[in-house]
């Protein structure tokens, strides 16, 4: 049976592009509720000021209290070595930098050309050589790697360069995310293909937007392309707010229940996974909670791969 992983968003680009600031002790609870659904990785926190997002100005209180679970992959983002370092000494697993395909959307996100972005990316590797850390992950998050609405076509000629850079710079891992939700099915089939040629087993992750609709669509191909993690967020929320209009992440739940259908493992409990939506409506009172399966219900007599029913 093929596993894949589910790492959770909501915490970080779930809440980053809110009103509503979601307080401490709510997200410590969205964290319990999602360790006890079964999800083992977990995306919690961006380490910027707090007077640029002051949703995550209590980052290094939400790593501290995910470390305390056991198995419990802690991940952060981190767009500059400012950050990394801080979210080096928090302890976290595994840093994520931010490195845009389309030039303009990283002058927005990181004030940074993409080149320039590569060369923080390498320093941010070095200072966790410098510190003793190596067993921490640097992600190359390849942010809109299927197309900008700042910019529109991003060339997959850049993305395959941008991807040789970063794996020289020394990146550990490679995640192609569609920032804007501008990807369809056979687009990403082509580019992983293409990427992995470059990346070969770096690239193990993907990051889609249901901004259009095909979130799942797109997951159930990079799956087939070999893709094993995936990222998601639970009642799709989230994204950039350096991107006009990349609004909602892929529907955890609904990505659950179609990998589960199918005969994937994610290790995942779906209903308790969906009765942890009850952390949101308390803490987001207001935001739009999206997801089909959480309003449908599940199957009758529905089982998942694991016996969950």
């Amino acid at each position: 049976m093929i596993t894949i992983t589910i790492n959770e968003v909501g915490m970080r680009d779930g809440l980053q592009s809110l009103q509503t600031i979601m307080p401490t002790a709510a997200k410590r609870r969205w964290i319990d509720a999602a360790y006890a659904a079964g999800v083992r990785h977990m995306e919690v926190a961006s380490f910027v000021p707090a007077r640029l997002l002051p949703q995550m100005a209590d980052a290094r209180e939400v790593v501290a209290h995910a470390l305390t679970y056991p198995g419990l992959q802690v991940t952060v983002l981190a767009p500059n070595l400012r950050g990394a370092r801080d979210a080096l000494e928090s302890g976290a697993h595994r840093i994520v930098a931010p490195v845009s395909v389309s030039m303009a959307h990283s002058l927005a996100n990181v004030r940074r050309t993409p080149r320039e972005m590569v060369e923080e990316l390498g320093r941010m590797c070095q200072v966790r050589t410098e510190m003793g850390l190596q067993d921490v992950q640097v992600i190359a998050g390849m942010s809109v790697a299927f197309g900008c609405t700042r910019q529109g076509e991003v060339p997959l000629a850049d993305l395959c360069a941008l991807t040789r850079h970063v794996i020289e710079a020394g990146c550990d891992l490679v995640s192609l995310g569609d920032t804007t939700g501008y990807a369809n099915p056979g687009q990403v089939a082509t580019v992983l293909q293409t990427v992995r040629a470059i990346a070969g087993d770096r690239l193990n992750a993907a990051h889609f937007h249901d901004t259009r609709g095909l979130a799942l669509a797109n997951s159930l191909v990079a799956v087939q392309q070999g893709i094993r993690e995936l990222d998601a967020s639970l009642a799709g929320l989230g994204g950039c707010p350096f991107a006009p209009g990349a609004s909602g992440n892929t529907v955890t739940e609904d990505l659950v229940f179609m990998l589960q259908s199918m005969g994937y493992a994610t290790g995942i409990n779906l209903p308790a996974l969906i009765e942890s939506r009850q952390v949101l409506s308390e803490a987001l009172p207001g935001e739009p909670l999206y997801g089909c399966i959480a309003r449908a219900g599940l199957p009758l007599n529905f089982a998942d791969a694991a016996g969950h029913a």
